[in-house]
């Protein structure tokens, strides 16, 4: 197991929110491997009946071992979110303290279920990161299938690419169908190969519906769907007035590369290096990479892309705490030259103040008229120091 770099704060109750598969009871178990907690798995059907018929039996178990136990583990709480109400009232109650899971914040909004009011720390975790894996991540691996933990224990390409397949087919099922989040799954199915073969682009509403079949709206409640199932998160246009950031379309990032790649059925396609597709792939990785990143390490970035009318862009805006900007271009290339920092250079005298920084396989670090160059390793190393 990879150490991971999720930190939750064990004197309070607190909620780790992820997607299936990214071990977050693999990660408690080795959390609470020293502390006496007493485990809820709600996937477990029985349970899951049980509890949703009667909630009070959550409560009537955990008095039993009260005295027993510090903590007490639910595992995908979203299942039955009634149960939150009698979590806040043993938090209110007792000294027992609680780790909530959960792969889906949709049903729980859908509901109205009580979030427990702060009294709950909000914790979230990923695929594995390049900084988790150390020595044992290799980029190549990463582009081609992703980081899912388990992944790391799957040897031939054939497992990995029906692991991948096997999950995105998990995702339709558990977390969209079974949980009665759409009425027409065909229509979603349709939107999610499309999505994922635009994964990393400029979403344009308009063209998706038309290939779906569906309105601009419903595919604006299916991109909600995604990121409140955590599949996937947006990154939004910058600009300094809020208004104007909500005229233009975001860009989406689904949270992982291998199963975008499933989604869109690209898996047996080898991603070569100096290609079109091995720069995307690249830019996902690294746009994912840093997003994770900043919610372990609390940095409260904001993260924006930027597109000119005339077609200039900047993949990726980090807007610190302090509102100092870190403009990025993300290069898959070995050799990083001046061509590479000219849309950069031509940028810095908009953004008064403002770091220029290039993020690429180069293996030397230099600095181009006014822009930064590092390897990417180098630059995350820099930017979550």
């Amino acid at each position: 197991m990879f150490p991971r770099l999720v930190k939750p704060i064990k004197a309070r109750s607190f909620f780790l929110f992820g997607p299936r598969g990214t071990g977050k009871s693999t990660f408690l178990r080795d959390y609470f491997q020293s502390t006496e907690a007493l485990w809820f798995n709600l996937l477990d059907p029985e349970l899951e009946d049980m509890l949703s018929r009667s909630p009070n039996q959550l409560r009537d178990q955990i008095r039993l071992k009260e005295t027993q136990i510090e903590w007490v583990v639910v595992d995908e709480i979203q299942k039955v979110p009634k149960l939150l109400n009698i979590v806040h009232h043993l938090i209110e109650t007792t000294k027992i303290k609680f780790a909530l899971t959960g792969s889906s914040a949709k049903k729980l909004k859908k509901e109205g279920a009580n979030l427990l009011a702060g009294r709950a720390f909000v914790n979230y975790l990923f695929p594995l990161t390049s900084v988790e894996m150390g020595e044992a991540f290799d980029l190549d691996d990463a582009l081609r299938w992703g980081t899912l933990p388990l992944l790391s224990q799957l040897v031939s390409d054939q497992v990995k690419e029906a692991y991948l397949k096997s999950y995105a087919l998990t995702y339709l099922k558990e977390e969209i169908w079974a949980e009665h989040i759409i009425k027409n799954l065909d229509p979603f199915r349709r939107f999610l190969e499309i999505c994922a073969s635009l994964n990393t682009e400029i979403i344009n509403y308009s063209n998706i519906s038309r290939d779906v079949g569906v309105s601009d709206k419903t595919v604006a409640s299916y991109f909600e769907i995604l990121e409140d199932t955590l599949v996937g998160f947006s990154l939004l246009p910058f600009h300094r007035s809020v208004r104007k950031q909500q005229r233009q379309s975001p860009k989406f990032y689904f949270f992982d590369i291998g199963v975008a790649r499933a989604l869109a059925r690209t898996l047996p396609q080898v991603i070569s290096p100096s290609t079109y597709g091995y720069g995307k792939v690249f830019e996902h990785f690294i746009i994912t990479e840093i997003y994770r990143l900043n919610m372990y390490f609390n940095k409260n970035y904001r993260l924006y892309y930027l597109r000119t009318k005339d077609q200039a862009e900047i993949d990726l805006i980090i807007e610190k705490q302090d509102h100092s900007l870190i403009l990025i271009e993300i290069k898959s290339s070995v050799l990083v030259d001046d061509r590479d920092c000219q849309v950069l250079e031509s940028f810095l005298s908009a953004f008064s103040g403002a770091t220029a920084m290039v993020l690429s396989r180069d293996n030397h670090s230099k600095k181009i008229n006014s822009v930064i160059c590092h390897h990417w390793k180098i630059g995350l190393s820099e930017l979550f120091a």
